[in-house]
């Protein structure tokens, strides 16, 4: 009785707090189901407003015109970024035909004043374009172009170049040309009146240059200070000159065909079997097996080792299936431009390439091609620059083994140098070596022969192309002066022998192998007392 009483008494309640928990949910319910505005939350349909479905057609409504809206702000908005950009277009024209680019420079005979103010405006360009007026930001300090300087007598420069003197006369025709005309300029301008002054003015001279640097920059041109003599003691004149480089010029439009063209490696030989063993490893694999165009002359000095070195031959044309070599021996002193003088003239067939080569040289394929293309009858010869290798002994000393020949042959400075000093590597036609008279036969031994005969090439008319190639090497080699070279020749071949050793920084470290070593056992003692 009492359980049904409490029951009675207490399902009012229950009643009632189901009915609020009902209509909690309604209204959630209601919340979350109705639309919402982009900025504010629709009000319900009340009682007096339009039905569901009406209310619900004016929200669409409401949206669609929201989105119409904004589709019209997005076309005002392209509009605007379409006449932006013509602007910037336009603007972009006109700077492009005050500042035509080199490629579109058209010197059209015809309209000759527009052909010259389209250069002049070129050349103009260049200016602005230069480092002249004021720095640029660079990213390394190996970025920065260098000046070097220069009096009336003297050039004193970081990139030496082939004569390797930091300080030299302009031995170079064009270098001394365009010095003097530059100095002559400044002075020609000093001595212009100004118009403004009338006291007379000063006739200026070269003897009153006192000095000048200059740069290049090399897709811009040349830039020019000069300073001079000033009316007092501590006064002085600065002229500022720039040469702007002309616009790139198409000269030649050629397809070139050398699949006929063949080379004769011509090299004089005396003793030395094992390294021409080496040699001939190295023409079989880039001559015969990947060139193909090639035939080799062995020109041959005494009996000592001949036979060895004709096994060697004989042995690569059985195995090779080569026979476009030609074996000539002299019983006489060796000299190098006589063996290479004898083996040029030797040939019979048509014009060739002559390669004069070394059995210490080792060549690749590249090369091969290189040398063709780099020379033409009557036209062109070529004296590629070389790199030598530096005793491997000391670059791999502190390795376990030394590398095998193919892994050494790597350009860099402490594997080896360009070989900027020599000459004896050239490729010529035998057209332009008998014509010019080729080598002084009266030169014996090693040394000279291979800078009359590069004399006289640049003596004659024909192209003389000198740049350094990345597919010849001078294999290192102990080398040996013999007391019967003339104090010239011994000179030069020493001067060969110590450069041929190591770089500058290695050979420092040999000089000073004892001191290196005493301050490594300091700093074990010291490590062992701490």
């Amino acid at each position: 009785m009492m359980l049904r009483r409490g029951f009675i008494l207490f399902l009012p309640r229950l009643i009632g707090l189901l009915v609020v928990a009902c209509c909690s949910v309604s209204i959630v319910y209601m919340l979350a189901c109705t639309p919402k505005g982009d900025n504010q939350q629709l009000a319900l349909p009340r009682v007096h407003s339009p039905t569901v479905k009406e209310g619900y057609e004016a929200i669409l409504q409401e949206q669609e015109e929201q989105h119409h809206n904004y589709i019209i702000s997005l076309k005002k908005q392209i509009a605007q970024l379409k006449a932006e950009l013509q602007g910037r277009t336009e603007q972009l024209k006109n700077m492009q035909n005050q500042y035509p680019d080199p490629l579109d420079i058209q010197l059209d005979h015809s309209k000759p004043e527009k052909a010259q103010a389209n250069l002049l405006a070129f050349l103009r360009s260049q200016v602005d374009k230069a480092e002249v007026h004021s720095g640029v930001k660079l990213s390394t300090e190996y970025a920065a172009v260098p000046f070097e300087s220069f009096t009336l007598q003297k050039v004193y420069q970081l990139e030496t170049g082939l004569t390797r003197h930091p300080e030299e006369k302009p031995v170079r025709k064009d270098k001394r040309d365009e010095l003097i005309e530059v100095i002559e300029l400044a002075v020609g301008s000093l001595n212009k009146p100004d118009g403004v002054s009338k006291a007379k003015p000063r006739l200026y001279t070269a003897s009153d240059f006192v000095e000048g640097i200059y740069r290049t920059e090399k897709n811009k041109g040349t830039l020019y200070e000069l300073t001079f003599k000033g009316d007092a003691k501590h006064q002085f004149k600065k002229i500022v000159l720039f040469r702007p480089f002309g616009p790139v010029m198409k000269v030649k439009n050629e397809n070139v065909n050398m699949a006929d063209t063949l080379i004769n490696v011509i090299v004089p030989l005396a003793k030395r079997a094992s390294k021409f063993r080496q040699f001939m490893q190295n023409f079989r694999e880039m001559g015969i097996q990947q060139d193909g165009r090639i035939h080799l002359t062995v020109v041959y000095f005494g009996k000592e080792q001949m036979n060895e070195v004709k096994s060697i031959l004989e042995n690569t044309s059985k195995s090779a299936n080569f026979k476009n070599f030609t074996f000539i021996q002299l019983n006489e002193e060796f000299s190098r431009g006589k063996g290479l003088d004898v083996g040029a003239r030797f040939w019979k067939g048509n014009n060739v390439v002559l390669f004069f080569c070394d059995v210490d040289i080792y060549f690749t394929a590249e090369f091969l091609n290189s040398c063709r293309l780099n020379t033409q009858p009557g036209k062109k010869v070529f004296y590629p620059v070389l790199f030598s290798q530096y005793n491997p002994s000391i670059i791999y000393g502190h390795h376990d083994s030394i590398p095998s020949l193919e892994q050494q042959l790597i350009i860099k400075k402490e594997t080896g140098f360009w070989r900027d000093f020599g000459f004896g590597m050239t490729c010529q036609y035998r057209s332009d070596f008998i014509n010019i008279g080729g080598f002084d036969l009266d030169i014996k031994g090693w040394g000279g022969e291979d800078v009359h005969l590069y004399r006289k090439y640049l003596h004659s008319n024909l192209m003389v192309i000198r740049t350094p190639v990345r597919g010849l090497f001078h294999l290192w080699h102990e080398k040996q002066c013999l007391d019967e070279l003339t104090p010239e020749q011994y000179k030069m071949c020493m001067q060969s022998k110590a450069m041929n050793e190591a770089s500058h920084g290695q050979l420092g470290m040999l000089v000073f192998k004892q001191e290196i070593e005493t301050h490594l056992q300091k700093q074990k003692l010291s490590s062992k007392k701490t």
